[in-house]
């Protein structure tokens, strides 16, 4: 290889030595466990299901699991780290590949907003709890934002280890409250819970919505892939780090879940769950644990989202590299840093696009979490199925087509009930998306026009420009 040459391939290239740990530790960061469990569990009780909630884990986790089976067996087929847009590009061609990578810019950007939303909110009122003036949430949602982006733009081994400790901690005190539970033997009035072990307390209530929640609540486990070139060992390292971040957070979510409703009884915890959803855990927490406990709570909630936008911040920045590395956007962004092997200009663009959005919606005087929070997660979580629907169709086809893998339940069988679930999950979400942005059906349907659009959106450009989207290949002579 020339010099120039060397030079090029170098600046196109990310570079790392990340083991499935450290990928299951950004990936889980993503998930931001405790804000599911202090904000998604209460909900997914008081509109879902009730005291069978925690069941809806399972079922997420099970139908997720059985998509990942063909995702990380195609994951050895596709050297591009470019996650969903590389396999829907491998199994149905370049169009659809693009309309894939749009549909996931604008789904992950508005999982970021969401949680720059609350996380500005959350900030601000924890900093009041201990006497600091109420400022705008904004203010320390644009902080988050500076913070991010600089750590960003460094090696991603730094943000690997701010979302290790970051993670260690939130997940120890949710734990600390399981086994105190546990331990006690639940509430006085009912113990431990059962609702969770009954058919017709899984099936009672709403568990279509409960489902939906669920589902939500693993945004981002499928990022593994996107990491592929700072990986270790990229064809061991990635489906390890898939298999291990989808059990971890489906037995971490649905124990923890079961805790906090045994902490009340099943009827108690639904009333509970109703009435004040906001502060249930930190309440159980007090309950449990003592009052410190409970400002620890507030404390590592506030972490655990900022943890969750540096992990969708670092995504994102990878998507932009891919993107501009297959002449799709500038190629620009398609460079990574001499010194940190970093994607900085796509960490650059979208530090940029994520302050723009903020912008906007404080502009428009949006509520952070009834409003900002609410309709960007109801939108992402209907991008994220769809999204993962395309990609099961890509390997279903890619197999068929390639036969590169003869295996029948890696290539046929477990991809094809993924697909079947995810199906059945996205007309779940697309039917209830009007209840997650405020009852509009109005804005429920411009999300899906604009979900739908970001797909179509793919074909339309490479029939204008038909040297985009085409897969990089690096070749080392």
């Amino acid at each position: 290889m020339t010099e120039t040459a060397a030079r090029n391939h170098t600046e196109n290239r990310l570079q790392g030595t990340l083991g499935p740990g450290a990928i299951v530790f950004m990936v889980v960061a993503a998930a931001a466990p405790l804000t599911v469990v202090a904000g998604s569990v209460p909900l997914g009780m008081s509109l879902g299901n009730g005291a069978g909630y925690p069941a809806m884990y399972v079922v997420a986790a099970v139908i997720l699991m059985l998509f990942a089976v063909g995702f990380v067996a195609m994951t050895r087929h596709v050297p591009s780290a470019g996650a969903f847009y590389s396999y829907v590009e491998q199994g149905l061609g370049r169009g659809p590949g693009l309309g894939a990578a749009f549909l996931a810019l604008i789904t992950y950007t508005a999982v970021q907003g969401a949680v720059y939303g609350y996380l500005g909110f959350a900030l601000n009122e924890l900093l009041v709890t201990y006497g600091a003036p109420s400022l705008p949430w904004w203010l320390w949602s644009l902080v988050a934002i500076a913070v991010t982006g600089l750590l960003g733009y460094r090696h991603i081994d730094l943000s690997g280890k701010v979302l290790g400790v970051l993670l260690v901690a939130e997940i120890a005190i949710v734990l600390l409250l399981d086994a105190s539970v546990v331990v006690r033997g639940g509430s006085d009035a009912e113990g431990l819970s059962t609702g969770v072990f009954h058919l017709d307390t899984i099936t009672s209530g709403a568990p279509g919505i409960g489902l939906m929640m669920a589902i939500a609540g693993f945004i981002g486990f499928e990022a593994t892939a996107v990491f592929r070139d700072e990986a270790r060992d990229p064809d061991r390292t990635v489906p390890r780090a898939t298999y291990a971040a989808l059990a971890l957070i489906g037995i971490f979510y649905s124990v923890s879940a079961w805790a906090v409703i045994s902490g009340w009884g099943d009827t108690a915890a639904v009333a509970e769950a109703t009435s004040d959803p906001g502060t249930m855990v930190a309440t159980t927490t007090e309950q449990y644990l003592g009052p410190a406990a409970g400002h620890v709570v507030q404390v590592l909630l506030v972490s655990s989202l900022f943890a969750c936008v540096l992990s969708f911040h670092n995504v994102l920045s990878r998507y932009l590299f891919a993107l501009g590395n297959a002449a799709v956007l500038p190629s620009a962004l398609g460079r990574s840093h001499t010194r940190h092997h970093s994607p900085h200009n796509g960490s650059f663009a979208q530090t940029a696009t994520a302050t723009a959005l903020l912008v906007v919606c404080a502009g428009a005087g949006l509520d952070p979490v009834a409003e900002v929070f609410a309709w960007l997660s109801g939108a992402a979580t209907a991008g994220i199925l769809l999204l993962m629907l395309v990609t099961s169709v890509a390997v279903l086809v890619w197999f068929h087509r390639s036969r590169a893998d003869t295996r029948l339940w890696h290539t046929r069988i477990a991809p094809g009930l993924g697909l079947v679930g995810l199906a059945a999950c996205l007309a779940i979400t697309v039917q209830n998306l009007p209840l997650l942005v405020g009852g509009s059906q109005t804005l429920a349907l411009g999300i899906d026009a604009v979900l739908v659009l970001s797909l179509v959106a793919g074909p339309v450009l490479a029939a204008v420009r038909p040297g985009a989207g085409a897969l990089p290949v690096v070749q080392d002579s």
